[in-house]
């Protein structure tokens, strides 16, 4: 029997990646021929560190605040997919089902911005996995780490596909005030059907376009980001998407083209083979045209964007709709001067 793939799941199997040869493999329902559902799985991190570094020089920030390691979102084509990988877990089921809980996050983040060696600096959340993901409804581990910065007046950039990210406006509204803040929209499609078996558990692009709407009307400030762009499947929504994205109050808007490193492209190309067989073949050409004939570009410089005629074409398409549609503002750096460092325990005790 043909296995069938798990609804509200991005991948349907648990493949075996660079560090082992095992694969897990997850029962049939032998009545319905789909694979039985894995639960959510909460696991503790106990890193002693909470800010991550970056050293890559096409990735436009510094440093940034991971709260979670994997991710509910369980987008097909995650490129953060492969960092399970580093836990000895699976990039596929794994990844959206066994989710690493950063508690200790907002503790030492306070401890590490009142280090007098802290020098303030635009800080990115999350930059891997998302921040607003379905488990922070629940653990509230991402707002407990805004309150720390919008009481040090730290400024910060947030990347979410998630409409949760509006209950935390009473907090970014105050840095909002001071310029200190940005959120960052993404948006792969308009097509409700198609985010609900690619991206499964990530808002739908009608919340991710009020999420745009509510923090706009709050005063804060929105850029959209297309991503990813998917030749073959998503290339023909890229205007429409930006036209969304102004008429919803966005200053700007930029765009990253699929990425598919080491075991995700093997995840995505049986999301393909489950979902849009018919276009399996037309994607898998306009990548390889855009990166040289191959599916995925690792170097510096060359992983987010496509070269080629085509590549060139989407360059173009999207230079002239961001003047049409007055999308393409200058993004200021966010202001560090208004930071202070927030109180420790050991600081409250005098």
């Amino acid at each position: 029997m043909k296995k069938q793939p798990i609804r509200g799941r991005g991948a349907s199997t648990n493949p075996a990646h660079r560090f082992t040869d095992e694969e897990i493999d997850y029962d049939i329902d032998e009545e319905t021929g789909q694979l039985r559902k894995p639960g959510r799985k909460i696991l503790t991190d106990h890193t002693k560190g909470i800010i991550s570094t970056n050293r890559s020089p096409d990735i436009p920030f510094d440093v940034s605040v991971n709260p979670y390691r994997g991710c509910e979102h369980g987008c097909a084509y995650c490129y953060a997919r492969p960092t399970h990988e580093f836990l000895n877990m699976s990039p596929g089921l794994d990844f959206e089902t066994k989710i690493v809980a950063k508690y200790d996050a907002p503790t030492l983040l306070r401890e590490k911005l009142a280090s007098t060696s802290w020098t303030p600096q635009t800080l990115v959340m999350s930059g891997v996995t998302d921040p607003y993901q379905p488990v922070e409804k629940e653990l509230q581990i991402t707002r407990k780490c805004i309150e720390v910065l919008s009481e040090s007046r730290h400024p910060l950039v947030i990347i979410t596909k998630n409409y949760g990210v509006t209950r935390d406006i009473d907090l970014l509204k105050s840095l909002a005030d001071i310029r200190a803040v940005r959120v960052v929209l993404s948006i792969t499609s308009l097509q409700k059907e198609l985010i609900g078996n690619l991206e499964p558990r990530t808002s739908r692009p009608n919340k991710r376009l009020q999420a745009v709407k509510e923090l706009t009307e709050a005063g804060i400030p929105v850029h959209v980001n297309i991503a990813p762009i998917i030749p073959g499947l998503t290339d023909d929504e890229i205007v429409p998407i930006m036209e969304a994205s102004k008429e919803a109050g966005a200053q700007s808007v930029s765009y990253t083209i699929l990425r598919l490193p080491y075991s995700v492209k093997e995840i995505f190309l049986k999301w393909l083979d489950d979902h849009e067989p018919n276009r399996k073949q037309k994607v898998i050409n306009k990548m390889k045209s855009l990166k040289d004939g191959k599916l995925n570009r690792s170097g510096f410089g060359e992983r987010f964007h496509g070269d080629g005629a085509y590549g060139e074409q989407i360059r173009q398409l999207m230079e002239i709709h961001r003047k049409r549609l007055d999308l393409n503002k200058n993004r200021e750096p966010l202001n560090c001067s208004e930071f202070r460092r927030p109180a420790t325990d050991q600081l409250s005790l005098f």
